[in-house]
């Protein structure tokens, strides 16, 4: 029993040749890499060149020109280059959002190097392992992030640098320090030539289903991914000011946010960590006309927008990292004049793979439709070794996906390669449907629940919730339940000033969706365990709220 509609699958059609292969000897021109560069390093030193005196970055009330920043990224590569970092080698990092985060991530891809951005909510023993994992050459690590990166780099046997910290004269720690390095090296003139599909990035997976992966990044799908974003989907200018308050170190950030900007030639507000009332203050003094954020970010922006006597310039926002409850769109819409455009990626796919694009009729429950150059289909959610397509308006199924935006592959796990890139697609894991070219997402397939046999999909069931009058925040999850296979539960946070009663809660739910859907246990808490990509950790609830089993007696 299901509620999921099946619809006939068909494969991917085969041809038969009529005539054997002609055979042509070896021939570089033909079978070689070519002579083409790309660089993501480009994206600011290109600026640099054009508008050196446009503004680049806004923090701490410090504004910073793109002449400076290409500059300041010049000079680290410098100082890395006299440390023998060069091309291929592998730059970890362990900064947040302040300028020595794009000093950093350029100074190392100017150098041909590939940069490996670590979570900054890793424990040293986490952070270990994505040195070793990711085979880095060495750790840059923030003054404020020691406490962690220096244990993790003893224990990985890689050598440690920091940035942000005082010299030891001032009371700082006996370590090297980039920038005194920086300021005895002669900078690089210019970026190294890098082929199109030499890898750029080594970004680790949140590891819900095991250990972090690295999905290997390329320079040709960044590079991609930003213009196809300028020229279809975002109406970026380079007047805009964008709010920078996603973390940098995850992929979205890096290129939503500084790549895209970078490469218009558009200046960054930077936030190290998010505080609503805080941003909406610096978006109000620089003019913030762009807003890039995740749902649990809009959250706190709406409640923030209630509090404040005025509101930025906006001229639209972004959201993407989960689903976005049509209720929480339509309360940013109200509080600052401005629409919301949703889209849809992952880490392995650079990362956006659809959108609602600025500029057409945005379809509110949707993340609209792909990026050119980009295929997106819907597949037999059980693939084996073969793609089977599903058709119909009405196929529910796996997203699979093609294009150049996709990732070169899983750091050293050929086998995780070869399960999530099947036939040239990739595996989303996501369950969706495609319906005359627009994309929506129903849930994650992991995190489906079926409750009597029926298909149970958190984000229908969140969207409902999100409409109570007092609830900021819902998350949906499935516990193991004796009766029903799993049980319908859901955490939820209060707006500012509201409680939540749970029954009343249930009560509202069941009115609006199905009997077999709605929640029958709801937990009130004061904050949902999120990641460093602002998505809710479910597999903690799952953790937090399952029942204590007690041992066998026996």
């Amino acid at each position: 029993m299901t509620s999921t509609t099946r619809t006939e699958p068909r494969t991917e059609p085969r041809t038969e040749a009529r005539t054997p292969p002609r055979t042509h000897a070896p021939d570089p021109a033909v079978d070689g890499d070519g002579f083409g560069t790309l660089s993501v390093a480009s994206m600011l030193a290109e600026s640099a060149v054009r508008t050196p005196t446009r503004p680049a970055l806004h923090f701490m009330g410090r504004t910073i020109d793109y002449g400076t920043l290409w500059d300041e990224s010049r000079a680290y590569a410098g100082a890395l280059r006299d440390r023998g970092i060069g091309r291929g080698d592998r730059v970890a990092m362990l900064v947040p959002n302040v300028p020595d985060f794009p000093r950093v991530y350029y100074a190392a891809l100017a150098l041909g190097a590939v940069v490996v951005p670590v979570h900054l909510l890793f424990k040293a023993e986490e952070i270990a392992y994505v040195l070793r994992d990711s085979g880095a050459d060495v750790l840059i690590a923030a003054g404020p992030l020691l406490v962690e990166a220096v244990p993790a780099a003893a224990s990985a046997g890689v050598p440690l640098v920091t940035v942000l910290t005082p010299p030891v004269e001032s009371g700082g720690p006996d370590l090297p320090r980039l920038e005194a390095e920086a300021a005895a090296s002669a900078p690089i003139e210019r970026h190294v030539s890098v082929r199109p599909t030499d890898a750029a990035t080594i970004l680790y997976t949140s590891g819900t289903t095991g250990t972090p992966k690295g999905a290997v990044g390329s320079h040709l799908a960044i590079v991609e991914q930003v213009h196809c974003a300028l020229i279809d989907a975002f109406d970026m200018r380079a007047d805009d000011v964008v709010f920078g308050g996603l973390p940098l170190f995850h992929t979205f950030g890096q290129t939503a946010v500084m790549n895209i900007a970078f490469r218009k030639g558009a200046s960054i507000i930077l936030l190290p960590k998010f505080d609503p009332d805080q941003a909406l203050d610096l978006m109000n003094a620089h003019g913030a006309t762009v807003f890039t954020a995740v749902p649990t970010m809009f959250v706190g922006m709406v409640e923030a927008a209630a509090r404040a006597d005025s509101t930025p310039p906006l001229r639209y926002a972004v959201s993407g990292g989960a689903a976005l409850p049509v209720a929480l769109l339509e309360a940013f819409e109200r509080a600052y004049g401005a629409e919301v455009h949703e889209g849809y990626g992952l880490t392995e796919t650079s990362p956006t793979v659809s959108f609602n694009m600025v500029g057409e009729p945005i379809r509110p429950g949707t993340v609209g439709r792909t990026y050119w150059g980009i295929d997106a289909a819907i597949a037999d959610s059980e693939i084996e070794g073969r793609i089977v397509f599903l058709d119909g308006p009405e196929a529910l199924g796996e997203i699979v996906v093609r294009g150049h935006n996709l990732f070169k592959g899983y750091l050293g796990r050929p086998d995780a390669s070869a399960e999530a890139v099947v036939d040239g697609w990739f595996r989303t894991g996501d369950l969706g449907t495609i319906v005359d070219g627009i994309i929506t997402i129903v849930d994650r397939k992991k995190d489906m629940i079926v409750r009597n046999g029926y298909n149970v999909y958190p984000t229908e069931v969140e969207a409902v919730m999100m409409r109570h009058p007092d609830v900021a925040m819902a998350a949906v999850f499935g516990v193991a339940d004796d009766t029903h296979g799993q049980e319908v539960h859901a955490a939820v946070v209060a707006l500012d000033g509201h409680e939540v009663d749970p029954e009343a809660l249930v009560a509202f739910t069941r009115e609006r969706i199905a009997a077999y859907k709605y929640p029958r246990v709801v937990h009130v808490t004061d904050s949902l365990p999120l990641g460093g990509s602002g998505k809710v950790l479910k597999r903690q609830l799952v953790e937090q709220y399952s029942p204590v089993t007690a041992p066998d007696a026996r």
